[in-house]
């Protein structure tokens, strides 16, 4: 019996145990979600927004990303996720950059979304914050940031 119970709890700890079946559309966001909503949902992300202040490299480096999109693939189950968006909307705020667009788009465990975004942008890690100019990708930061979100975003259009 224990080599069953210590079976099962290596298959919990490694993921392999039936990942497609952790998904709960009640408790996790798949699919576009307001950034309102983001932090008004999850208490994780909006501890991390209140608490988060961009260095004065960050807020410069924001501006330059005026008059273009972000697309921001995550999971709210992903640790990175809830550690880097929440940071990447607070600099938002704190910049007052000026964007086109922010399409926040919450990810299964299986890292697909309902609108096939994932398979469009070859999604592989969480979270995805990917910088276009109209439909054409300039570039993107994949689970974490080099140096900082708003240094690393700027650092995409040279």
């Amino acid at each position: 019996m224990w080599k069953y119970i210590g079976m099962f709890l290596f298959l919990m700890c490694t993921g392999g145990y039936a990942a497609s079946e952790k998904v709960d559309p009640v408790e996790d966001t798949f699919g576009v979600i307001s950034s309102e909503d983001l932090l008004g949902q999850y208490s994780g992300f909006s501890a991390e927004y209140q608490a988060y202040q961009g260095s004065e490299e960050e807020l410069v480096g924001m501006k330059s990303i005026e008059g273009l999109s972000l697309l921001v693939l995550f999971g709210t189950w992903c640790h990175d996720s809830e550690r880097e968006v929440p940071r990447l909307l607070r600099l938002l705020e704190q910049s007052q950059v000026k964007i086109k667009k922010l399409t926040l788009v919450g990810v299964n465990y299986n890292k697909q979304d309902p609108k096939g975004l994932y398979r469009d942008f070859d999604l592989r890690y969480t979270p995805t914050i990917i910088l276009l100019d109209g439909d054409q990708e300039l570039g993107r930061i994949v689970e974490k940031p080099n140096v900082s979100i708003g240094e690393d975003l700027a650092a995409l259009l040279h």
